[in-house]
């Protein structure tokens, strides 16, 4: 008989971590998997917070964790997931961020035109599933939300999964903002599976609800869409943006084969095939750190002043408000701009002064209710139920308007 793949990884949020079974062993070795350790989970995030280095593949590793945890927590209690199920499972939420580009969220969109990262890590399964003969054909149906199983589809995606527990508490820890860490064991200790096969949080498990969405809304202002992180990640887009138009232009840039390829080339979705899939998998961090690195000793202006903003953290000043950007300012601002550094064209200038808007949306009302079960049997909308005047509010887009300038054009 073939020996058991025993693997134990050293978590420093949950411990130790054991590889269930052949198959998410043979997964996590992949190639396609391993890439994930070269893809950092926050982006830029580590020019506001130092310790935020952890990439996606802790991220994988700690949410199949969470994903085991569920599953012996709802079988405790009586709900029938077959071994099949539980293997559809880990594998889904295994490999559900396995499409995700350099610097994760920063990058998408700007290596390949109109392409989700969720529409790339589906690809990702169909390849790996002709690679494993058809094992992934559960983890496939539960990750498309195809699966008769509501509660399966909604502990890999909905408004309280396995991914955003695992996220807010990594992400917490990483970057020492205890405002976002949750209670984990105390989520999943609360499931259940009522009303025809949906996932529901015992009334007892409110307060910890109440306190993941809460956690959820600090995160969001005080790390993923902190003014600092967002015009690293502007930057860094634009960057990508001045490379790409050089190249079209016909000039010659340094960078790794994989980089100049989707740079020199306009990849779509009806061009993202098995063969682009290949290319994609060979591109991360280091591809693009080491461009930019390269790209501070170009000769265009634009592009090697970008570049070095972004290696030394001399980054554009950013104001955030709550009202949007009048026109009269931005017009002011560009005159500066160009004199400043010498540009001349509309364009040019739009690298070093732009406009933006970010949103914060803690709990969607419209779509994947998180549902509390009562003692009574009944099933409400946390919303309705909690006495956390916060709640509702939390139900609301909050829209922040941004201007990206030079410190000294003001």
């Amino acid at each position: 008989m073939k020996p058991k793949k025993f693997t134990i990884f050293n978590d420093p949020i949950y411990g130790f971590i054991r590889i269930p079974s052949d198959l998410i062993f043979d997964l996590i070795a992949h190639p396609y998997f391993q890439r994930l350790r070269r893809i950092s989970q926050m982006g830029l995030s580590y020019m506001v917070y130092p310790g935020a280095h952890h990439t996606r593949f802790h991220h994988a590793l700690g949410s199949m964790y969470l994903m085991q945890k569920s599953i012996r927590v709802l079988r405790f209690k009586g709900v029938a997931i077959s071994e099949a199920e539980e293997k559809g499972l880990l594998g889904a939420i295994l490999l559900h961020d396995i499409g995700h580009g350099p610097f994760s969220h920063a990058m998408e969109h700007s290596i390949v035109n109109g392409v989700s990262h969720e529409q790339i890590s589906l690809q990702f399964m169909q390849e790996l599933n002709k690679v494993f003969n058809g094992e992934l054909d559960e983890a496939i149906s539960i990750f498309t939300r195809k699966h008769p199983k509501r509660f399966l589809n909604q502990l890999v995606s909905s408004q309280l999964d396995m991914d955003r527990l695992d996220y807010l508490k990594r992400d917490s820890f990483y970057t020492g903002v205890s405002e976002g860490n949750t209670n984990a064991d105390r989520l999943i200790t609360m499931l259940n599976v009522v009303d025809g096969g949906n996932l529901v949080v015992e009334e007892k498990g409110i307060y910890s609800v109440e306190k993941f969405l809460m956690a959820r809304r600090f995160m969001y202002w005080q790390v993923y869409l902190h003014k600092t992180g967002v015009v690293a990640e502007q930057i860094l887009i634009s960057i990508l943006k001045r490379a790409r138009f050089l190249i079209k232009n016909g000039r010659q840039l340094q960078g790794s084969n994989s980089l100049l390829f989707f740079l020199q080339n306009d990849i779509n979705r009806d061009r993202f095939d098995a063969q682009m899939l290949e290319r994609f998998s060979k591109l991360d961090d280091i591809d693009i750190l080491s461009a930019v690195k390269n790209w501070q000793e170009e000769d265009d202006k634009v592009l090697s002043t970008l570049c070095k903003m972004l290696i030394n953290r001399k980054l554009l000043h950013i104001k955030v408000k709550k009202e949007p950007i009048k026109k009269g300012k931005l017009t002011r601002r560009k005159e500066k701009v160009a004199k400043m550094f010498g540009l001349s064209t509309e364009d040019e200038i739009s690298y070093f002064i732009f406009t933006g808007e970010i949103e914060n949306r803690a709990y969607n009302q419209e779509s994947q209710n998180i549902h509390i079960l009562r003692k009574n049997g009944k099933i409400v909308d946390v919303a309705k139920l909690s006495d956390h005047l916060n709640i509702t509010a939390l139900s609301k887009t909050v829209t922040k308007y941004y201007i990206c300038y030079p410190k000294d054009a003001v």
